[in-house]
């Protein structure tokens, strides 16, 4: 039997996870990583901390998992796209990571779509300019702080500069730098006149040579083995941004299927041979499978935004649950469930983290009085959450049939009451993939393919993918939904004019 080690870097923590090559867990160590918010709007790593986190995960998880790790057969990546994370000439970090929750470089996009920029861009990439993208942070960067440039070697994603870490190697890869408005879609390559266009030439010789997510860019070194148990030459593959881990390791392979991510971000996604083109959806990037792209929706308003509620509102109940041996999850759970959706109407806009709505939007309960209690306001969250999903599945469906089930990955599929309020308020069935880490899943599936433990994506799928339950819509609540869907419009459209009172 071979063995697999997936390394997935999410928001709030690194995860190292051991598979056998029929995708059974065998072991995961899950570290939290600590981020730096030094102004409001910013969101940081310490490096050389996350480096530390990643290898002890990794260590932690081949104690764990009791394996021999010489019978590890490969190792591969799944990470947070966007953000920025710069290596400089000494081989150090050049700054901090930025993370793809941080709002800095919002009036740098704001003056590309004023210019006309954005258009010129769209011919070249498919895609909208996001602040949290890794060009419009350079260009940040380039207006504030020059001298970190100037310093910097290397542009990398969070999963690169993990691997980079383990085998000294530089390498982008396809599925984060399409993403990130770094390829040029026609030619599939880094492009200098792309790179201009948002004046930002200098960088150009700062992006590393593009891989595909299951090529062997290197090996441990002897440096890493030390810190992390692995041992020195173990094969390393490229890894692919974590909407493409989360939807290969949900089986998302053929262009009738449909994956939803309820983690920090909000992901919806679907593939299909060619981009769309219509304006419709924000982002075409390329898939892990070469030959699709993958037609995505997504922003950081998802599960995240309970994490905060409950962080900052349950830390009572959160002590009770450890007390009594039980869970935090099996309070909101129960709360979330004794408030049917036609007994409160309780609004939530889930944009703590950021916005699919305008960047400057913030997160906002409208309607409570009096009587509501934090009960409503936890349903509240649970529903708008699924709102801010449905927005993007909207949008997705204007190019495509309704499929006949969604997939659904993340936080949220562990709660049978959050996956009900997915199918009543879209009205679709929704398949629950089997639980296990799904980012680290999709990367060991990469590190298979590489190393020859599976013939292709395909073949990784049919081993290792799971559907653990599939949960139906109810139709009586279609109509409850669709109203309160359409408030939860209206309240957006109705602050629309007062974000920007908000921007500091």
């Amino acid at each position: 039997m071979k063995y697999l080690l997936g390394i997935d870097n999410g928001g709030t923590f690194s995860k190292a996870a051991i598979f056998n090559e029929n995708g059974e867990q065998i072991s995961v160590a899950s570290v939290p990583t600590e981020t730096l918010t030094p102004k409001p709007g910013y969101t940081e790593k310490n490096l050389d901390a996350l480096w530390d986190v990643n290898a002890q995960a990794i260590k932690t998880a081949i104690e764990k998992s009791g394996i021999d790790p010489k019978k590890i057969a490969g190792i591969s990546f799944s990470g947070a796209g966007k953000g920025l994370y710069m290596v400089g000439y000494d081989g150090k970090p050049s700054y901090n990571g930025i993370m793809s929750t941080d709002t800095r470089a919002w009036e740098q996009v704001e003056k590309w779509y004023a210019d006309g920029t954005n258009k010129k861009v769209y011919e070249k990439t498919f895609q909208e300019i996001l602040a949290v993208q890794p060009v419009s942070l350079l260009a940040w960067f380039r207006d504030n702080k020059p001298e970190v440039l100037e310093k910097t070697k290397y542009i990398f994603a969070v999963k690169d500069y993990i691997r980079y870490c383990l085998t000294g190697e530089a390498y982008s890869e396809y599925t984060d730098c399409s993403g990130g408005n770094l390829v040029n879609m026609v030619t599939k390559q880094h492009d200098r006149e792309l790179m201009a266009l948002y004046g930002l030439e200098d960088c150009y010789d700062k992006l590393p040579p593009l891989k595909y997510s299951a090529d062997i860019c290197g090996y441990v070194t002897e440096e890493a083995s030390e810190k992390t148990l692995l041992p020195e030459g173990t094969p390393v593959a490229a890894g692919m941004f974590d909407v493409n881990a989360c939807g290969i390791a949900s089986g998302l392979c053929g262009e009738e299927d449909m994956c939803m991510i309820a983690g920090t971000w909000s992901i919806n996604e679907f593939i299909r041979k060619e981009p769309v083109l219509n304006g419709t959806v924000a982002l075409n990037s390329m898939f892990c499978m070469p030959g699709y792209f993958l037609i995505e929706e997504s922003s950081p308003t998802s599960a995240g935004n309970m994490e905060w509620f409950i962080k900052n509102l349950m830390n009572y109940e959160k002590k009770e649950a450890k007390e009594n041996g039980g869970s935090v999850y099996d309070i909101t759970n129960e709360w979330a469930a004794s408030i049917e959706p036609q007994d409160s109407n309780v609004i939530f806009l889930p944009f703590l983290n950021g916005s699919n709505e305008d960047p400057l939007a913030k997160g906002t309960f409208v309607g409570l009085t009096a009587y509501h209690s934090k009960k409503h306001m936890l349903r509240a969250v649970y529903e708008g959450i699924v709102f801010s999903h449905m927005t993007h599945v909207k949008k997705l469906l204007r190019n495509r049939e309704v499929p006949k089930s969604i997939r659904l990955s993340g936080g949220a599929a562990n709660s049978d009451v959050w996956v009900q309020i997915f199918a009543d308020a879209l009205q679709i069935p929704i398949d629950v993939v089997g639980d296990k880490e799904l980012g680290a899943q999709g990367a060991a599936m990469a590190a298979g393919i590489a190393t020859g433990v599976y013939k292709d994506y395909r073949e990784a799928i049919e081993k290792t993918v799971k559907i653990t339950e599939t949960i139906y819509p109810r139709p009586e609540y279609k109509e409850i939904y669709e109203e309160k869907y359409a408030t939860y419009r209206a309240v957006i459209d109705g602050l629309s004019s007062a974000w920007k009172c908000f921007k500091n």
